[in-house]
């Protein structure tokens, strides 16, 4: 499947960031540490405030004793697909600065940072790394002993892409990349005005 056949840019932008999607589609092989820690280095050097670094990645690799709690987080959507993940990682983010114990106002948006680190090089090393937002993360704050000065952020499936015909009829007819909004429609001058 070529992206650029579902992706065309309004402005120059780099290739990587037409390239990266996040297919449903794997292949169930597994995933190994030193390609997982490839990914956690590149999330590592994501900005912070304050240098704090608040995101945490806990995971569980296909076939680990693990995988079955972290599965079993999922809601059946995802699990029909998610099935075939070399690994599934949950993404948390710590709510207060370390420096001082105050709460940290950009916890989350830090940790979007390193996310997009993550699945930027995930992507180009030929991973599929696919955020998802249905799971049980009350569930998995309890299950995987998450503090309660952490935020439960995402999930994350890892993997090879697989053929679309593997997946569910369903699933089948959405597995391509997907359009944005125009540039004009995320961003301008000024003040906000009537903007939606």
């Amino acid at each position: 499947m070529n992206v650029r056949d579902f992706r065309q840019p309004e402005h120059l932008v780099s290739e990587p960031f037409l390239q990266r999607w996040s297919p449903r589609a794997l292949t169930g092989e597994p995933i190994t540490e030193d390609e997982l820690n490839g990914l956690f280095e590149a999330a590592k050097w994501a900005p912070s405030a304050f240098n704090n670094q608040p995101w945490r990645f806990l995971y569980a690799r296909k076939g680990s004793p693990e995988w079955e709690v972290f599965f079993d987080l999922l809601v059946e959507g995802n699990k029909a697909w998610a099935k075939n993940a070399g690994a599934l990682i949950l993404l948390v983010s710590k709510r207060t600065l370390d420096h001082n114990g105050q709460p940290s106002r950009t916890h989350s948006f830090d940790t979007g940072a390193a996310w997009m680190s993550f699945a930027l090089e995930a992507s180009l090393r030929g991973l599929v790394a696919h955020a998802m937002a249905g799971f049980n993360a009350n569930k998995a704050q309890q299950v995987l002993g998450v503090p309660e000065d952490f935020a439960i952020e995402v999930m994350i499936a890892v993997g090879r892409q697989g053929a679309p015909d593997t997946l569910p009829p369903d699933l089948r007819e959405r597995e391509r990349p997907n359009t944005r909004k125009s540039v004009s429609e995320i961003a301008r001058e000024g003040v906000w005005k009537d903007w939606r």
